[in-house]
């Protein structure tokens, strides 16, 4: 195999997960491939279980691979590039990726599970993202289909997937809960400047910690500044808070990046939009980047649970 051969299954039970997973694992290490499971702590221990604690999988804790889309891709990446140096001819990964029936903002892992067909193309690796129908939201599972070229039907079955559609995934914006308040400051067509100054004063007895407030003004200028130099004008920034978190968003009447990989990974294009997208990815506690009828919104929260 060359290049990255994105899959995905979905299960109802236990024992359908397995029969995905188990011969996918165990025809890769009779082959001597790498192979690697990222899941939830409850889908590990079924593989431990099927598996036997002495084979040659490495298990990484899902909750830590998956803890923001940017440094899954940034992990992966580098583990990739460690097997293949060292000779490896193919690899293989079956991961959970988070969704809202974990517990988890799906609006950036589904631009992650588009962008991966890219991020991940130059290497020789068979991803399996195994999905639960039992806990996955129906329009979830459409994005799924929509992001994976390849899909496992039944186990044992890999079938060029008639879904899937390139490029960015479909997954409608979803305002915070925050945002039924109202802001506490509104701007429209800011200076960065005059947006740090007014996000200073407003955060200034919220109970953010040092670092996080300073990554609200962080986020708050770069969102600001990518909107008025590569969005449309008007440039609307909005911010709203409560004890511990802050929510930012910034809507100007352009259309966003078109690249997937725009804000989750550090490529020559994606710095032409601006690098600030990426360090985002890397600090905030969710961004999410989408059109609606009010035009491109960046929306990022910081401190506390959303």
């Amino acid at each position: 195999m060359t290049g990255f051969f994105h899959e995905t299954a979905f299960y109802g039970s236990d024992d359908d997960f397995l029969a995905h997973a188990v011969p996918f694992l165990e025809n890769g290490l009779r082959a001597g491939e790498p192979s690697v499971v990222a899941c939830a702590e409850q889908n590990t221990a079924l593989l431990r279980g099927a598996l036997g604690r002495d084979t040659a999988v490495t298990y990484m804790p899902g909750a830590d691979q998956y803890a923001r889309p940017s440094e899954a891709i940034a992990s992966y990446r580098e583990l990739f590039a460690e097997h293949t140096a060292s000779g490896a001819q193919q690899m293989r990964v079956v991961g959970d990726v988070p969704h809202p029936g974990m517990g988890a903002p799906w609006d950036w892992w589904a631009r992650y599970e588009a962008a991966v067909n890219l991020a991940y193309a130059e290497f020789p690796v068979w991803g399996l993202c195994p999905y639960d129908t039992r806990t996955t939201p129906a329009d979830v599972l459409a994005d799924v289909v929509r992001t994976h070229p390849n899909i496992s039907v039944a186990p044992g079955t890999h079938e060029p997937n008639p879904g899937y559609r390139e490029g960015l995934a479909g997954s409608a914006q979803v305002p915070d809960v925050l945002e039924h308040r109202s802001p506490l400051v509104e701007l429209v067509d800011p200076s960065a400047r005059s947006v740090r100054e007014a996000v200073g004063t407003a955060i200034g007895a919220i109970g953010l910690t040092e670092d996080d407030a300073h990554d609200v003004v962080y986020a708050a200028s770069e969102i600001v500044t990518n909107g008025l130099t590569h969005g449309v004008t008007p440039v609307r920034f909005r911010l709203w808070s409560d004890d511990s978190r802050v929510v930012v968003t910034v809507t100007d009447r352009g259309t966003g990046p078109s690249d997937p990989l725009a804000g989750l990974m550090p490529t020559a294009e994606t710095l032409s939009a601006g690098l600030g997208l990426w360090i985002l990815h890397r600090t905030c506690d969710y961004v999410s980047m989408g059109r609606d009828e009010d035009g491109f919104t960046v929306r990022v929260s910081i401190g506390g649970q959303r």
